[in-house]
């Protein structure tokens, strides 16, 4: 016999031992307390090498056994103090959210509960979970270049408020964003690109007699001015407002410094 076939026949011989182990080892795993079925697959190391063949088995299993309850809604303050302490995590460096993991992603496969909706823009240099320091399923995010108000935002938002029960949102605007300096610029753009820009030119109106840098005023205008107009063109929103069940605010992203500013 040629020593390929050698190699192969054995390969062959050890899939089919290895095959017959699997089936009996999950059933050991399945009468456990998810606890000890998740202490028994790491106990062994060649018993973890087995069941790489179905590697969310576990944690399907103990999901199965302890369903994750809908949390207690947060509330507008609690949801944004979340935010800002965050945001100065990234800043410093510190990160210590840890809700990236695979158990993580079973946890919220079946229903999400964010604390907070974000409108934001769509610049790559603005992620949104990334400089809040939070995980999956945390935020409901919407991203629109000059994270401008449009009908598919407020719906989107109004869902998120309505039937998902977030109670805040944050416009997130920041330092140089190309689609404000365009709208102030205010030259004709081809194709889709100048659609959006017509809902950030009432804000460069706002502004342009004002003292100091025109595209800063008009970036911190602008969150101004979609924060508004998510109040005011929603009767969903205005309803939650008015029910002391949402809150509306803006904050500016600084590009340079990775901090964000609450705008009033």
């Amino acid at each position: 016999m040629s020593q390929n076939n050698q190699v192969q026949q054995s390969f062959l011989e050890k899939k089919r031992l290895r095959d017959q182990k699997i089936p009996h080892l999950l059933q050991q795993v399945e009468r456990q307390p998810p606890v000890a079925a998740i202490e028994t697959r790491t106990r062994n190391r060649d018993r973890l090498d087995d069941l790489v063949q179905y590697p969310n088995r576990l944690s399907q299993l103990a999901l199965a056994a302890n369903p994750p309850e809908k949390p207690q809604s947060v509330s507008p303050d609690a949801a944004l103090q979340r935010l800002l302490e965050g945001n100065q995590r990234f800043v410093d460096g510190a990160y210590q959210n840890l809700q990236q993991s695979q158990s993580r992603f079973q946890e919220t496969a079946s229903a999400q509960y964010p604390f907070a909706s974000i409108l934001g823009c769509a610049d790559s240099r603005v992620p949104t979970e990334i400089i809040f320091d939070q995980g999956v399923g945390d935020l409901f995010v919407i991203r629109l270049a000059g994270n401008v108000a449009s009908q598919t935002a407020i719906g989107s938002l109004e869902f998120a408020t309505s039937v998902l029960g977030t109670q805040l949102i944050v416009v997130v605007g920041h330092s140089d964003c190309g689609a404000v300096a365009a709208a102030v610029k205010g030259e004709l753009l081809p194709g889709q690109i100048g659609g959006f820009l017509e809902n950030i030119k009432p804000t460069v109106a706002r502004v342009k007699d004002k003292t100091g840098d025109l595209k800063a005023n008009t970036v911190i205008a602008n969150i101004q001015y979609q924060a508004q107009k998510l109040a005011e063109s929603s009767t969903i929103l205005a309803g939650l407002i008015q029910a002391g069940k949402l809150k509306i605010v803006g904050g500016q992203y600084d590009l340079r410094t990775g901090k964000f500013t609450i705008v009033t």
